[in-house]
Parts: structure tokens; C-alpha cells; sequence
């Protein structure tokens, strides 16, 4: 329909041209929009406003130009100029009819666009694998996967990545929590750390240690102990600066345990920490897979690291004349290209920092072929999002390579997330309690950069009040009612209920039909503004119409051609349930 009107307009504007009144306009050129406010008709355009200038015209005046060379529509009924200069055309009640069988023709692929937009890569999720996924990573998932199928839908060839970060200070953790409650499993006395990993899939590695290893990797306390300094507890009522300094000694005991550990086991305790981070991996994948979320690819820190690609990275960075030395130590001017300070990317000690992890990671992404690299965060890291950018453009000189987007928090009734405490939710609870669909949904109920809380018994409810369940009932309704008719000996014929579409003019089949007609422009709104949430909004709104219009019509015993028009509709509105729920992979049942 906007491209009908858009198509009225670059005619008027033409004509206005050849006159030597205006100069022609282009397509993309012209806005049309929607209206709020039924009273202002069906769409609305500013196009006046926006060639006021240019054409030395006022833009009420244009608008009269406009409208006055406006050719006949056999959709519009009549144009309305409001305002200063707005547009508005109102349409006949007939307008939308063509979009049931346009529906009918596309199947699955109604709301999809064919043009190429190019290679995305999107990583989302990324979680440590230093312990389960909790709600917080699931918010992250939905989102990053329906995106992807947003974008898809839109012409991107997309590729969905999870980032594994096995090679850092937190997987060395990891490997000491295990060991630790491996030898309390032998019957050790030793203290388990303050600053370790305590949740029961700690327990679950040990365990398994032990029934594989026997005592191989067993160190008495004593020997243990020596050497270590001590790991204070954290007093109940302390003041800030003081559970600050505190933690401090915590992070420095925990620091030297791991040392001491590779010190008494070798190369055992890197098999530990194999061990450990094969678990979580596995656990992460399940979950995930439960989830209805799949990665194309699975990218490890440590063989990236090993593959040389961080040495090389550095190496372009210096040659490029943007790495100085200071303090012992080699920095990145990320000032340059914005950042509000420069980075460092050698230690003075020799190592590498993360931040050079992560920057060979990137790079290694873009050499892969990615136009674009999409990247999915938790708001907590938003204060990486401008060096990391500033860094792509340093070594691309691109400053669009990288796209990224933040995830907000999620909240419970009740829980609180933490891995280290051990007292969170996980993901795999929440699947338990509300079922795959009710979670993805109610993740992707709101805008991602606004903060979600997470109703689960709203969630797990058979009502209207559930959101996922009112729109799921839509499509089962309309399954029930195509059953009924097969029931009755009938079947739907498709072209006699075209020859009838006119009779589609009840306020609440208009209402269906406008809505149905929206599907495609949400879609791609939701692709350009990274906002599935969209998607959510849209099918409760043509739920909410359907149900109005099958609580106030008869469809089966009505005339026959009235019946196969009004079933066509019903078969329309199915499919596009279907497409939306799709998108945001949420199951369509057919029977509820």
C-alpha cells in the first residue's frame, strides 16, 4: 500500500515538473507513514514540507499543487491536506482486500524482502563457560537469535557465532574450584575459596575428577597450604572501603592458589581446567538447544590465541603507527577515533590484555568477509563499546565495521544472579517453570535497551492475560476452525472466496485486513531498528483483532461465498501468525 501511494506522489511531482513548477522527485525520496488517528485518514505523507524550500513554495500551497495532480486511485477515496502541509489519504473500504491474496500467494515468505544487503556476522550470547547460562544470558539469546531471523527475513545473509572466552583468568577459576572440591571429595581438610566458583556444577566436575583420576591429582592440605597467603572472610557489616580492600585479599589468595596449583599438578591442573570447561561447554549447549537457539559457529579464545592471530593483530596495529610505549607497557591511541582514553595492549609483564583478545577476534571476523559485525553485549559492558570501535577503525579505517548493541538486565519475583555465589537462576530453571515459548516471548515482549522483569506466573497461565498465550490461541482457533469445517464435509474454495473478497467490509474484517497489511513494514522496521520486540507487539495486536473478529461473526454457516472469503481471511491471518512467531521462534500449535 505505501508503495501504491508512494507511486501517486513521484506521478503528481512528475507532472508538477513538466509544468516547470517542481522538480520531479524519486521514490525513495517520499515518506509516507501510517496514521494514529483514524481521523486523519489511513496514511499520511510530508512530502510537501520536505520540497517547501527547495521549491521557494509555502508548504500549504505545495500541498494543494500536490494533491490537485494527484492521479485517480481505485484504492483512494479521498485526500485531505491537514496541518501545514501533511497529506493524509483515506482510503476505500476495498483497499486492503488484495492483501489476503497477496498473503495466500507468499505463504512463509509474506513479510520477507529478496534484495541482498550484504554479510552479517552477529555474535550474541558469549557466555563464560565458567558456569550455567542464567536469566540474564537468556535474554541476551532470544534477542540475538530473533534478530537474526529478522535480518534474514530482510536480505541478509546472516551467521550467528558464539564467542567462547576459555583462555583467561576466570577459566583458571574454574579449574581451582574443581580441584579444590576434587580434594575435599578425597577427604582433604582444606578450605574452599572465598572469591571461587560455588555453585553444584563444581561439585558435578570434581566428582567426576575423581572417578576418572582416583587420588592421581590428590595434594595433602598441609603441602597445599604453604606458601599461600591467607584468604580473609568477609564480615557481615563492614564499610565500603573496607569490603573493597577486603576483596582484594580475596582476588590475591585466589591468585596465588592457581599458582600454587600449577605448581604442584603440572600440566594436570590444564587438564582440569579442559575437564571443567568441557562440562560447562556441554551444559551451555544444552541449554541453549533447549532454548531453540544454534550457533553456525563455536569460536574458542584459546585457539585463536594459539593460532598466532593476536601477535598478528599487534603487528598491524604497529605499523600503523597508533601503538606507543609507556610505562613499560605498549598502548593503543584509541583517543584518535574517540575513545575518552588511550588502551593498553601489552602489560608491562608481557602479557596480553583481553582487549587484544578481543581485538584479533574482530579482525579475525572482518577477514572472514563480513561486510558488517554485529556484536550483542550485556549493559554492563557498555563501557567497552568505544574502544573497541575506535580500535576496528585504527586497523580497518572503517568506521562502521562494528555495530553493537546492549542488553539490558533482567529481573525475577524472586533470585538473585551471581555465579560465583552459586544463588542464581538458571536458564534452565526458567525453561522448566514457563516452557521455551512463554520465555521467549516475555524476553522479547520489550525493547532490549529497556530494563525486563520477568513475571513467571503470568508466564506459565492459561488466560488471555498471558500475552504468548492469547496470540498462540489465535492460530489455534483458526486450526479448530478449519477442523470444524472438514468435520462439517465442506473445504474452502480458495478463488470463489477471492470472487467474494468485496464482501469483506464488516468494521472488524477492515480492521484484520489493515493490520494483516502492516506485517510487512513492521518486519523491516524491526531489522532497521534491531528491534524484534516489534514482532511481539504486532502479533498481539492482530491476535487481539482476530479474536474481536471471530467473537462477533459467523465464518462456516454463513452463504458460501461469503464463507470462503472470510476463511481466506482466517487462512491469512494463520500464516502471518505463523511468520511472526517464526521470527521470534515460538511455536504456532494447532491445538491448545
Amino acid at each position: 500500500m505505501k508503495r501504491e501511494l508512494s507511486s501517486l506522489l513521484v506521478q503528481a511531482t512528475a507532472e508538477l515538473a513538466a509544468r516547470g513548477t517542481l522538480s520531479g522527485v524519486a521514490a525513495a525520496e517520499v515518506q509516507i507513514e501510517r496514521t494514529r488517528d483514524a481521523a486523519h485518514g489511513d496514511f499520511s505523507s510530508n512530502i510537501a514540507l520536505m520540497l517547501a524550500r527547495a521549491a521557494h513554495r509555502k508548504p500549504l500551497d505545495l500541498a494543494r499543487a500536490i494533491v490537485g495532480a494527484l492521479p485517480e486511485s481505485p484504492l483512494v477515496d479521498r485526500v485531505e491536506i491537514a496541518g501545514p502541509g501533511f497529506i493524509n489519504f483515506f482510503l476505500k473500504p476495498g483497499a486492503f482486500h488484495a492483501v489476503v491474496a497477496e498473503i495466500l500467494d507468499a505463504g512463509e515468505d509474506y513479510g520477507c524482502r529478496s534484495p541482498r544487503q550484504g554479510r552479517i556476522l552477529v555474535e550474541f550470547v558469549s557466555a563464560n563457560p565458567t558456569g550455567p547460562m542464567h536469566v540474564g544470558h537468556g535474554r541476551g539469546a532470544a534477542y540475538g537469535d530473533s534478530l537474526c531471523n529478522v535480518l534474514a527475513a530482510n536480505g541478509w545473509e546472516v551467521r550467528r557465532e558464539y564467542y567462547i572466552n576459555d583462555a583467561g583468568r576466570q577459566a583458571d577459576i574454574l579449574a581451582a574450584s574443581a580441584w579444590m572440591r576434587y580434594l575435599q571429595r578425597c577427604g582433604e581438610a582444606v578450605s574452599f575459596p572465598h572469591r571461587g566458583y560455588r555453585g553444584d556444577y563444581v561439585v558435578a566436575t570434581a566428582e567426576r575428577l575423581r572417578a576418572d583420576c582416583g587420588d592421581a591429582l590428590r595434594v595433602s592440605a598441609t603441602k597445599l597450604q604453604e606458601q599461600l597467603p591467607s584468604d580473609p572472610q568477609m564480615p557481615e557489616r563492614a564499610s565500603e572501603e573496607s569490603r573493597a580492600l577486603i576483596k582484594e585479599d580475596q582476588e590475591k589468595y585466589l591468585d596465588a592458589l592457581i599458582e600454587r596449583a600449577r605448581h604442584l599438578l603440572g600440566g594436570a591442573f590444564d587438564n582440569i581446567r579442559a575437564t571443567a570447561l568441557a562440562d560447562q561447554l556441554a551444559a551451555i549447549r544444552a541449554t541453549l538447544d533447549a532454548f531453540g537457539v544454534h550457533f553456525d559457529e563455536w569460536r574458542s579464545e584459546q585457539q585463536l590465541v594459539g593460532s598466532g592471530a593476536v601477535q598478528k593483530t599487534m603487528d598491524r596495529l604497529r605499523a600503523s603507527g597508533y601503538v606507543y610505549q609507556h610505562d613499560g607497557a605498549q598502548w593503543l591511541r584509541t583517543t584518535r577515533f574517540g575513545d575518552e582514553k588511550d588502551r593498553v595492549l601489552i602489560k608491562a609483564d608481557g602479557s596480553a590484555t583481553y582487549f587484544s583478545n578481543d581485538l584479533a577476534y574482530h579482525l579475525d571476523k572482518l577477514e572472514r568477509g563480513f561486510s558488517r559485525l554485529l556484536d550483542i553485549w550485556g549493559a554492563d559492558h557498555h563501557g567497552y563499546v568505544a574502544r573497541m570501535r575506535a580500535a576496528i577503525e585504527a586497523l580497518t579505517g572503517r568506521k562502521d565495521a562494528l555495530e553493537v548493541q546492549l542488553v539490558q538486565f533482567v529481573t525475577l519475583s524472586s533470585g538473585r544472579m551471581g555465579k560465583r555465589s552459586g544463588n542464581f537462576v538458571t536458564l534452565s530453571d526458567l525453561l522448566a517453570e514457563a516452557g521455551r515459548d512463554a520465555a521467549r516471548y516475555f524476553y522479547l515482549s520489550r525493547s532490549h535497551d529497556q530494563h525486563l522483569e520477568f513475571d513467571v506466573d503470568l508466564a506459565r497461565s492459561a488466560s488471555s492475560e498471558n500475552p504468548v498465550y492469547y496470540v498462540q490461541y489465535a492460530h489455534a482457533r483458526i486450526c479448530s476452525l478449519l477442523r470444524q469445517l472438514a468435520e462439517k464435509g465442506l473445504s474452502r474454495d480458495r478463488v470463489r472466496g477471492e470472487s467474494h473478497a468485496g464482501e469483506l467490509n464488516e468494521p472488524e474484517e477492515q480492521a484484520l485486513q489493515a493490520t494483516l497489511s502492516r506485517y510487512p513494514e513492521v518486519v523491516a522496521a524491526a531489522a532497521l531498528e534491531r528491534e524484534p520486540h516489534r514482532i511481539a507487539h504486532y502479533l498481539l495486536a492482530l491476535a487481539n483483532d482476530f479474536h474481536k473478529y471471530y467473537n462477533a461473526h459467523r465464518i462456516i454457516s454463513v452463504p458460501e461465498g461469503l464463507r470462503d472469503a472470510r476463511l481466506n481471511l482466517c487462512v491469512a491471518v494463520q500464516q502471518v501468525l505463523r511468520n511472526a512467531l517464526a521470527l521470534l521462534g515460538v511455536s504456532a500449535p494447532e491445538v491448545m
